[in-house]
């Protein structure tokens, strides 16, 4: 057994991601020294005064603090980011096809709260069915993320959620993180006030509509086509 990382090729590793920003200098390290030599015609590697730094006092990526190797702005190089109506459309969809899973082991495991009589309504039962739904939720996100970074609705609207610090597909915590903070409060108290408030901070937030979901785990949603 090797503990080496797999090799870039190999299917398994992170650089293997498709969606992965390459390195802003023609594929060298954003950490590479800065070539020596070819300034101002000197044959001798050039004075230090040929290339003055850029205005702001920045690397030469970008101005100090901002958006790390890939420059003030860390969406450059990445697809659009997602309109808000769509990620709403596609958390229904999602919200939809969970629902159903959670419905059906509700009445398997005879925890469901569907009572027509309220004074009926076991606190236990209810209590069930929203573990059966946090689990369900943050499962179904969290493995579907972190395997391409889109769920069923995300990708039947042509959305995926990515990294914000480099694009990349997110890893399976991070992913997991951004389920966390989105269903563990839909699941177990005011669903609808919740789903509002962290889904529809996307509508407001500048400059990377995210939601309170996205900021927690550092990504946004882009488009895909």
């Amino acid at each position: 057994m090797t503990t080496e990382p797999p090799p870039p090729g190999s299917g398994n590793s992170p650089d293997d991601d498709p969606f992965r920003k390459p390195p802003p200098s023609g594929g060298g390290s954003p950490y590479d020294p800065p070539p020596q030599g070819g300034g101002g015609g000197d044959p001798y590697g050039g004075n230090p005064y040929d290339n003055p730094p850029p205005p702001g006092g920045g690397g030469p990526y970008g101005p100090a603090g901002g958006g790390g190797p890939y420059g003030g702005d860390p969406l450059a190089g990445m697809p659009p980011l997602a309109p808000s109506g769509k990620r709403v459309l596609a958390r229904v969809i999602d919200m939809i096809i969970v629902g159903v899973v959670v419905w059906l082991l509700s009445m398997l495991f005879n925890v469901g709260t569907w009572d027509s009589d309220v004074d009926n309504i076991d606190a236990g039962k209810s209590f069930g069915q929203s573990l059966i739904a946090a689990i369900l939720y943050i499962a179904y996100d969290t493995i579907l993320t972190a395997r391409t970074g889109q769920t069923v609705g995300k990708r039947l609207l042509h959305l995926r959620v990515a990294d914000l610090s480099n694009g990349a597909t997110p890893s399976t915590q991070t992913s997991l993180i951004r389920a966390v903070v989105l269903w563990l409060p839909f699941a177990f108290c005011c669903a609808c006030i919740w789903t509002i408030i962290c889904g529809g901070w996307s509508f407001f937030d500048r400059p990377y509509k995210q939601g309170l979901h996205d900021k927690a785990a550092k990504t946004v949603e882009v488009t895909t086509g």
